[in-house]
């Protein structure tokens, strides 16, 4: 339901949106949506630090709750024109720009701006036990992060957030730049009497920097402690400018996420591409995290699924005394079985990615269906996120996809990442 949810509109939908959103959407009412296409109505409406010197570098622009973020970045002679986009296929000239951003993050270091990163502090005596009360796993020891899950009363997905541990009481947590007002209410509705929330979400930037020479990068321009492990965080200088850097990457290789003010993001993003940081975009980020098995927010984690679905076992603590929403249910779940079951497949795709809710077949009946697809380019296969029957997400199941009316012959994965799957580039 997240596509009438209202909150998916945050401060940027103010009446010049709405009057040129309004003019776009009715005259391309029977129009075909492709996968690669950007409706250009009503746009720039939130920008990063540093979006004129990534236009400038070839970036080719998306929209995200309103925050502009490169797609792909395209070199001299590419074609970007709208009417380019108009293909359902994954070939364009967007194809071997992404292979090699991509391959830059796989080989050397490359850096993603991501503007609009949804951050909330949570403080005060108790926030800690808050926490654990409506989350359904546990908590990061102080100095480290993790990943947590909200569930509703039912037991299904309700959002995902990074949960940065600073103190015993004093979080920060973090979440998609479309989730700001979704998870922030979800927080707040149930925050009790002496806490306090707060969004700074357009406070700060966040950047991506990642790949194997992550570390030799910033050996040169920043005090931080880079032996460090997976999974914890510091305050630091880099190029002079004070940050926070968050050991973790989406994109699946060595790396740190660093956080800065706005006001020194353009030293800083400037600092790091001199230093051989090459820019990606979020075309080659969603590659790099299929491969990896990582979720995209409402695609593969939604109320569509429960957390047991969702294969998130791993973050659900039965055990704890916290009665957290959707607890009873999850119990009687386990109990009685999924009837779904989240796997990842290798899918014969010709030149078209699974969609979003593609329909997954087996001897001619509905099985399960997709919540994202992508080409992998480190491991060279089309590839699908999905649920289906429970009894069939086993590896070396063959199943189909219908991928734009044509079913695609798919093979259910091992339940592991593709890519890295003992996560040792990730952890080194």
């Amino acid at each position: 339901m997240w596509s009438v949810d209202p909150r998916r509109y945050t401060d940027y939908t103010d009446q010049d949106y709405c009057d040129q959103k309004g003019m776009e959407v009715y005259g391309n009412e029977y129009a075909m949506h492709f996968p690669h296409h950007e409706w250009p109505a009503a746009r720039d409406k939130k920008v990063s630090q540093v979006h004129a010197q990534i236009k400038e570098m070839g970036g080719q622009m998306g929209a995200y709750n309103g925050w502009e973020r490169a797609n792909w970045f395209a070199k001299d002679g590419d074609d970007t024109s709208e009417e380019a986009t108009h293909t359902w296929g994954r070939s364009g000239p967007w194809q071997q720009r992404i292979q090699e951003e991509c391959e830059a993050v796989r080989d050397g270091v490359g850096i993603l701006d991501l503007p609009g990163f949804s951050r909330f502090n949570l403080t005060g005596e108790g926030a800690a036990e808050f926490l654990r009360g409506i989350v359904t796993g546990g908590l990061p020891k102080v100095g480290r992060m993790n990943l947590v899950y909200f569930s509703d009363t039912r037991g299904r997905i309700l959002t995902e957030m990074s949960c940065v541990r600073h103190g015993e009481d004093h979080f920060t947590m973090i979440t998609a730049g479309s989730a700001q007002w979704h998870d922030f209410e979800i927080l707040k509705k149930a925050l009790p009497a002496g806490l306090s929330l707060t969004d700074h979400t357009t406070e700060f930037a966040t950047m991506i920097v990642s790949g194997p020479k992550s570390r030799e990068l910033f050996v040169g321009l920043s005090d931080a402690d880079l032996s460090l492990g997976w999974l914890t965080h510091q305050s630091a200088t880099v190029a002079g400018k004070p940050a926070f850097l968050a050991r973790v990457s989406y994109a699946g290789e060595l790396g740190w996420e660093v956080h800065c003010a706005n006001a020194d993001q353009a030293e800083i993003y400037a600092a790091l591409i001199q230093g051989g940081a090459k820019p990606f975009g979020m075309y080659a980020l969603n590659s790099l995290r299929i491969e990896k098995g990582y979720r995209t927010w409402k695609g593969d984690l939604s109320t569509d699924f429960t957390m047991l679905e969702g294969g998130l076992g791993r973050f659900i603590k039965l055990d704890k005394p916290q009665d957290f929403p959707g607890k009873a249910a999850i119990q009687n779940e386990l109990q009685q079985g999924s009837r779904k079951t989240f796997a990842t497949m290798i899918v014969d795709a010709g030149d078209a990615d699974a969609p979003y809710m593609s329909c997954i077949w087996k001897d001619g009946e509905i099985v399960g269906e997709t919540t994202s697809g992508d080409w992998g380019y480190r491991v060279n296969a089309s590839i699908a996120l999905g649920t289906l029957r429970t009894d069939l997400a086993v590896s070396g199941t063959e199943v189909e996809i219908e991928i734009y009316g044509k079913k695609c012959r798919a093979v259910v994965q091992e339940n592991k990442p593709l890519w890295d799957p003992a996560n040792e580039r990730l952890r080194a």
